[in-house]
């Protein structure tokens, strides 16, 4: 069945069209209505579910689990969206989840609320049969919050203890199976000059002046580590995405503040990066007699598993049959919670999920709605052959 013979399941979109409703930017981290939308839809469906008030009193998560066998699945998502910018940019309102021509539009439905109701249907809709026991195992669902801003909510409920054997991160992939994902490390390097008038710019030290060494170098670091690639991922980047100068137009800026956008392969490590910023810095002060110094600001770790696990590989088949995806190996070249588990709790995850990722933090950002109905088909059936996998051995 192809994705414009779907039906389009009335009840997930519903459920779609109430989480893109309630806005939860982060900036500043407005979730807490979203996160109680979600306890009371699932505690009404006779789900057990909690707010977990942690790491952030005023910005609940939400934990749900049905059943209490193994294997266990956790399904993840992060709640929070990047604010909607100018909203005369957008031809439909950001936040009234508008339906035009099979498509729902508004911040997050792609990234990610359409993979966090696809979660919490699935979640219902094989409630009946794992506490039945016809599936064996259990399933546990995450609402997280924070991702958009790297903070500890993923990791936060794992080490809450709703964690599993397996996990996925409903990410918008086409439905696309990512084994791996990139990293991405944020730097701010500050280049050191001394202020003056800028009618006497020799009785200064023009902090702009002393940053093209340090850009040069950069430079020629982002073509250097252009040579190392993954074969899921694709190569390291290391590009400057920002500089700020200056305090007012006649004074000579005593500080230029460099920011780096690092993308490292799973390979690379966050230490490994830091080392080779100091050493790039460290020989451009040698070489130009320049003060620097830098800090890395945010930090999304790569991470990775084998490409022929088992969830992998029950993913690619259950999507190429249900969606018509391909089975070749992939990875993602954005940052997702993945690491979380993989890193930080050892849990074999995937990121996988409806909605194409090329939508993320545009205006007009929108999700079809067939593919959403084919997503929740797809990870039902991918569920049911981990589980039935599992009760068989």
């Amino acid at each position: 069945m192809t994705q414009e013979q779907t039906q389009i399941n009335e009840d997930l979109t519903t459920v779609i069209s109430e989480l893109v409703s309630r806005e939860t930017e982060n900036p500043p981290g407005n979730e807490r209505r979203v996160a109680e939308f979600i306890y009371e839809w699932l505690t009404e469906r006779d789900i057990n579910a909690t707010l977990v008030r942690e790491p952030y009193g005023n910005r609940p998560q939400v934990a749900a689990r049905v059943g209490d066998g193994d294997p266990t699945v956790v399904l993840n998502g992060h709640i929070d969206v990047v604010p909607a910018g100018n909203r005369d940019e957008w031809s439909h309102p950001p936040y009234a989840a508008e339906i035009d021509d099979k498509s729902l539009y508004g911040r997050g439905s792609a990234d990610m609320k359409t993979g966090v109701g696809v979660g919490m249907k699935a979640l219902v809709d094989l409630k009946e049969s794992v506490e039945s026991d016809d599936l064996a195992g259990s399933l546990v669902f995450q609402a997280a919050i924070g991702e958009e801003t790297a903070e500890p909510g993923t990791k936060t409920l794992l080490k809450q203890g709703y964690d599993g054997d397996y996990g996925v991160v409903l990410e918008p992939t086409g439905m696309r199976t990512a084994t791996s994902e990139k990293g991405l490390a944020w730097y701010e390097i500050t280049v050191t000059g001394e202020p003056s008038h800028a009618s006497r710019p020799d009785q200064g030290d023009n902090a702009i002046t002393n940053a093209r060494p340090v850009l040069d170098a950069l430079e020629d670091y982002n073509d250097r580590i252009g040579d190392r690639e993954d074969d899921l991922v694709g190569q390291a980047y290391a590009t400057v995405t920002r500089i700020e100068a200056g305090t007012k137009e006649n004074v000579v800026p005593e500080d230029a503040v460099i920011t780096v956008d690092r993308r490292f392969l799973p390979s690379e490590s966050a230490k490994q990066l830091d080392d080779e910023i100091d050493e790039l810095l460290a020989e451009v002060e040698a070489n130009h007699g320049i003060e620097t110094s830098w800090r890395r600001t945010r930090t999304y770790e790569s991470a990775a598993i084998d490409i022929d696990s088992p969830l992998g590989k029950v993913f690619r088949e259950k999507s190429a049959e249900h969606a018509d995806v391909s089975m070749e190996p992939w990875g993602v070249k954005a940052s997702t919670d993945v690491r979380n588990f993989v890193n930080d709790a050892d849990i074999e995850a995937i990121t996988w999920g409806p909605g194409d990722l090329s939508q993320a933090h545009t205006y007009d950002e929108h999700v079809n709605l067939a593919d959403a109905t084919t997503g929740l088909r797809t990870l039902k059936a991918a569920l049911r052959e981990l589980l039935d996998q599992s009760s068989d051995r």
